[in-house]
């Protein structure tokens, strides 16, 4: 399948197969409408689901300081009523096919999902494609929903389990787009007007930005045909506009270690230690999740061996990796009892010195195969991780890979692999980001 186009390659108005049906993989087609839209799909024999979802290629990082938290915003605003169709009309027609619906954003995309019997795709492609294609950004709807995000937010920082992600990328990353939250502040949202959400929908939803992708039971021409209709006016407009490429590196990330310490009066400290991490598309990336797995991505794992089984430090000790188009993120968190801070950080610091020096053993090694392969397969087998899986590809893969290839290049990764991405990555510079009853400048 090597000669087969990427999405900005592809002629518009054609139709391509990017996978045959085996390897773990239904038939993979992609339809370029013109006007750049692309249309995805999984046809997967044997289920009575489908999954629908369109995203947007822009995220948070896409904002500038001022608006932080414009495209989360936006998320919430398509929900909220079209041309035809109120707030209550949406929910009521997905509810009442008992759809699972939702929309996320993330520092790089945005996207809007629906998965219901097979019976209702149409249905599905019809109120998710008008809720993108024609979302109206009613002025009153803009203040409701503002004051339920400032409500997200202070739940949000209420869980500070969660918050400590924010609070390491803030310190790592520093004022930049990757380091800001996805939410945005009590202030910039406050602030944000509704022109400069609308300006967002206008520049950022266009046809050319718009990836549509559908798994399950379903007919690849049944829903081209369904999502040219409903974005028939935005791709007249957009002419001989061809699909966006890849999002690419573009200038250096600059990252900064040290620590930083957000004292509450918390009953467990929560813990972030990490350093940059590599890009999806780096050919390390497969040996760096087995590293993850084996490092903390189980009972079996050495933190939680360590930290947790043979010297009851933390409940939660856990190992992962975040990668970008730029750069990426290795982190270990950890969550314990604030006197015992020092001592979890201490182990947690020398297992990684140890693994950076000598790397895994072999059964490690095998062990954390069977792991990630195993999830990957069991997750792979309902339609909306399956539908995730185009959304991932085409937005960072130069191809679509089949689920057995993806399994081979888990098995292709050796211990002279996993060593050399140890050495590198772990020790690298990293940062340490604490929530806990502490002072600001406490030393750890």
């Amino acid at each position: 399948m090597s000669s087969v186009p990427t999405a900005a390659e592809q002629e518009p108005g054609t139709t391509v197969t990017l996978l045959e049906p085996d390897g773990g993989s239904g038939l993979v087609r992609r339809t370029v409408l013109p006007g750049g839209l692309r249309v995805v799909t999984e046809n997967i024999p044997g289920v009575r689901s489908a999954a629908f979802g369109i995203s947007a290629t822009t995220g948070s990082r896409d904002e500038d300081s001022a608006h932080a938290g414009s495209a989360h915003f936006l998320e919430h605003l398509l929900f909220k009523g079209t041309r035809t169709r109120s707030a209550l009309e949406i929910s009521a027609l997905l509810d009442g096919v008992g759809a699972d619906h939702n929309a996320y954003t993330t520092k790089e995309h945005t996207c809007y999902y629906a998965k219901v019997l097979d019976r209702d795709l149409p249905l599905a492609v019809d109120v998710v494609g008008d809720m993108v294609a024609h979302s109206v950004l009613d002025e009153g709807e803009v203040e409701t929903e503002r004051g339920v995000i400032l409500e997200e937010i202070a739940m949000y920082e209420d869980e500070p389990a969660d918050l400590v992600d924010d609070v390491f990328a803030e310190h790592f990353f520093g004022d930049t787009p990757l380091g800001r939250p996805i939410l945005g502040t009590t202030d910039t949202i406050k602030a944000l007007p509704r022109e400069r959400i609308a300006e967002q929908y206008r520049d950022a939803y266009v046809p050319s930005e718009l990836i549509v992708t559908a798994a399950g039971s379903l007919d690849h021409a049944e829903v081209v045909d369904r999502v040219a209709a409903i974005f028939a006016e935005q791709s007249a407009a957009a002419g001989d506009a061809r699909p966006s490429g890849p999002r690419g590196p573009g200038e250096p990330v600059r990252t900064f270690d040290g620590t930083i310490v957000q004292p509450r009066e918390t009953e467990q400290a929560h813990i972030i230690l990490g350093s940059e991490g590599i890009v999806r598309t780096d050919p390390r990336w497969h040996a760096l999740r087995l590293l993850g797995a084996a490092l903390g991505g189980g009972m079996s794992s050495r933190l939680f061996q360590e930290v947790r089984e043979k010297r009851g430090l933390a409940y939660a000790v856990h190992a992962y990796h975040t990668a970008y188009a730029d750069t990426g993120t290795f982190q270990i968190y950890a969550g314990c009892l604030p006197e015992k801070a020092d001592e979890v950080i201490g182990v947690c610091r020398e297992e990684l010195a140890k693994v950076a020096a000598s790397g895994i053993t072999e059964e490690e090694l095998v062990r954390a195969k069977g792991q990630i392969q195993g999830a990957m397969v069991m997750g792979s087998e309902g339609t909306n991780a399956r539908m995730g899986r185009l959304l991932s590809h085409e937005l960072v893969q130069p191809r679509h890979f089949s689920i057995d290839e993806d399994l081979a290049r888990f098995d292709a990764v050796t211990l002279n692999d996993v060593s050399e991405v140890a050495a590198d990555i772990l020790t690298r510079p990293r940062a340490l980001a604490v929530i806990g009853p502490y002072e600001a400048d406490r030393v750890f």
